[in-house]
């Protein structure tokens, strides 16, 4: 495939579909949903527990555990540290969650990552890499934009939208409510396309990794909601939204940032296997449910 296409796609369309992803988003939300955090705030500072404090430090705790090379480990961090993925959303949608909760989660988080994230990658290169000459490098102000441009200001966009069209933006959404599946799915097709022969090869190594980050963060998340004390649908929500990462701004940042296929093996590694452990969490769980009494 040509240099230009590939740069073409990560410089420009995947950008432009995360910019989609989180205008959609913000079409569903409005100020008042903000305010009522003040109202019923366990479930939300349990979903951003689990996902500020326990997946970092899954991250780096299985990267040490499997002794992943430095690329592949600051690709897993880079995936712990991005936030929750709008396809979360749809997750808990299907699974009958509590929607209004992941919509907020997913919201706080890819708001608050635009400034922690790329601190937390530039840490991330010194540790792994140190001095190496061949490390990767971040500007944390210039990454910082970046997100803000590709986050924070279409989320407001929607917003915006929703508070003077409101039907029309129920319509829109609609629409666009699929888009985050289906850049997810292109957007990992492409990096597998491009870089199969580095995935492949890696695998074996990568895999298991990335599927014991995705599970224990799933489990970590279930178990935050229940040291909270909230109910079968938050928490099932809650370990959905620890879980299902922002697959695409990882390989995102990994590609366009930080110029690395390396770094995005296991984060594409990783948005292949979360769809397919979030469904087999949510069976399980209902299974188990279903032979308990109702709440």
């Amino acid at each position: 495939m040509p240099e230009s296409t590939i740069a073409f796609v990560n410089t420009v369309l995947v950008p432009a579909g995360l910019m989609a992803i989180m205008f959609s988003l913000g079409l569903t939300l409005a100020l008042r949903d903000f305010m009522k955090l003040a109202e019923h705030p366990r479930p939300v500072l349990a979903g951003l527990t689990g996902h500020f404090l326990c997946l970092p430090l899954l991250g780096l705790a299985i990267a040490w555990l499997f002794r992943l090379p430095p690329e592949m480990a600051t690709g897993l961090f880079i995936l712990s540290v991005c936030p929750a993925g709008v396809t979360s959303n749809a997750v808990t949608f299907a699974a009958r969650g509590n929607v209004a909760l992941a919509v907020i989660l997913t919201t706080l988080t890819s708001i608050i990552t635009v400034i922690t994230t790329p601190i937390l990658i530039g840490w991330a290169l010194d540790h792994y890499f140190g001095m190496a000459a061949n490390a990767p490098v971040i500007s944390v102000p210039k990454t910082i934009k970046q997100l803000v441009m590709m986050t924070v200001l279409p989320i407001a966009c929607g917003m915006i939208v929703r508070r003077l069209q409101a039907a029309w933006a129920d319509r829109l959404v609609n629409w666009l409510r699929p888009t985050s599946l289906v850049i997810l799915v292109a957007v990992i097709l492409f990096s597998l396309l491009v870089s199969a022969d580095l995935v492949l090869k890696n695998l074996i190594h990568a895999g298991p990794a990335a599927w014991v980050l995705n599970v224990s963060a799933m489990a970590s998340g279930l178990l935050i909601a229940r040291l909270f004390g909230l109910g079968r649908a938050d928490s099932m929500t809650i370990g959905i939204e620890v879980g299902v990462q922002n697959a695409t701004m990882a390989t995102f940042l990994a590609l366009s940032i930080l110029n690395s296929w390396e770094l995005a093996i296991t984060p594409t590694i990783y948005g292949c296997i979360m769809i397919v452990n979030a469904g087999l969490m949510v069976r399980i769980l209902k299974s188990r449910w279903r032979k308990l009494p109702q709440e």
